[in-house]
């Protein structure tokens, strides 16, 4: 196509590199080869960068319309493909986004698709509005019957030793990807670009339930009086982890780590065993050579997976940033392919689903981690155990050495 720009011959990567957003439109609809699918796949991935929905379903619709009575083989095929394109888009449409504006051009559509005695494609296109409407309806319920959660912050020493770490581990595993799988894929690429969290809202409650789980685990342990049941706590902690590594949530494993590892905690006295061993687990996500340890490890893990989304993020950040949205004209579409591999490879990752067994007592134990100190508090509480003018007391052996 004449007015898309290519790779020059010789170079790497896919062959569209940018074109006009109708250009780049007008090519999705017409790449039924297997070769050009993952073209499709892209455009219909990051459209939103440069055209909204509402537009692109307008664009969609005439160009449908405008083929669909034609005889010829060719333009019947772009009509269909076509069809089948807007079908992908509004089955792909966030529920934040199914506006009473385009729900209503929709359903003319629908109406016209019936008069035209294309029964079929009416009733594939009624079936898939009505499937979002449906999911918007469960949505405002479930916000509605949602229960207060509970307040007040109230030590429980010991109460976490009465399971398994692996089961904990399986519980946090369950709950992460409840919401994981909730996060719509637009979300994640608009807030690199927006940070928005209306138009984000399944992508804010994952990050929320990041942090609130981490200061959870900061205050479960600070709230213990003793040094010794600190330190069985941390302990505890680091086997969640090990489990939570073997379960591939990187999540829960990384809202783990930033506690133990967050500065009320960590300027404590410490055996040297407990910080030796809290230091193997810190590698993983050492932030030198672009967290080179952790994207190793995440290439070679077998799905189910719950990915670290702060460093898809800041990925996605960082292509946003670096890269202009549009050269001499052109929607830059070379942006768009690395946003695609980002989002893709996350996409991957919800399609394999964990098989855990909901275990209450555990779950109710958590009580949505809603036990827990701010900062300051964190802090009051680290400076009441340690001054700041105490330095650290030398163990035994390191005075031996």
């Amino acid at each position: 196509m004449a007015r898309l720009t290519l790779k020059q011959e010789g170079d790497d990567g896919p062959d569209v590199r940018g074109g006009s957003g109708d250009i780049l439109l007008v090519h999705a609809t017409e790449t039924d080869r297997k070769d050009l699918v993952l073209y499709c796949e892209a455009f219909l991935t990051t459209y939103r960068t440069f055209i909204t929905p509402e537009e692109l379903i307008k664009k969609l619709q005439y160009r449908y319309e405008k083929f669909s009575p034609c005889t010829d083989k060719f333009k019947k095929r772009v009509s269909k493909n076509t069809f089948f394109v807007l079908v992908r888009v509004v089955d792909e449409l966030c529920l934040v986004e199914l506006t009473e504006e385009i729900l209503k051009l929709l359903m003319e559509l629908v109406f016209r698709l019936v008069c035209s005695g294309e029964l079929s494609l009416a009733r594939v296109l009624r079936k898939n509005i009505l499937d979002k409407v449906d999911q918007k309806k469960l949505l405002r319920c479930a916000h509605s019957d949602q229960p207060l959660a509970a307040r007040g912050v109230a030590a429980r020493p010991g109460t976490l030793h009465d399971f398994h770490s692996h089961e904990i581990a399986e519980q946090l595993t369950l709950l992460d990807a409840e919401l994981f799988y909730k996060i719509e894929i637009p979300e994640v690429l608009l807030w690199a670009k927006e940070q928005n969290e209306e138009k984000s809202p399944n992508l804010t409650q994952f990050t929320e339930h990041f942090n609130t789980m981490s200061y959870w685990v900061r205050s479960i342990i600070m709230l213990q009086e003793k040094a010794q049941d600190r330190e069985r706590l941390l302990l505890k902690f680091i086997k969640i982890m090990k489990h939570l590594r073997k379960l591939n949530n990187f999540n829960s494993y990384l809202a783990i780590l930033s506690a133990l590892d967050s500065a009320p905690i960590r300027r404590l006295e410490w055996q040297k065993q407990t910080s030796e061993g809290l230091a193997e687990y810190c590698t993983l996500i050492d932030s030198s050579s672009s967290f080179r340890a952790y994207r190793a490890a995440l290439s070679e893990v077998e799905p189910p997976c719950i990915p670290y989304l702060g460093l898809i993020l800041q990925d996605l950040t960082f292509v946003h940033l670096g890269n202009p949205d549009y050269i001499d004209g052109k929607v830059n579409f070379s942006k768009r392919w690395q946003q695609f591999n980002i989002l893709d490879s996350m996409r991957c990752f919800q399609q394999a689903h964990y098989d855990i067994r909901r275990n209450d007592d555990i779950i109710n134990f958590f009580n949505d981690f809603s036990d827990h100190l701010a900062e300051e508090a964190l802090w009051e509480l680290s400076l009441k155990i340690k001054p700041r003018n105490i330095t650290r007391r030398k163990t035994d052996r390191e005075e031996k050495t």
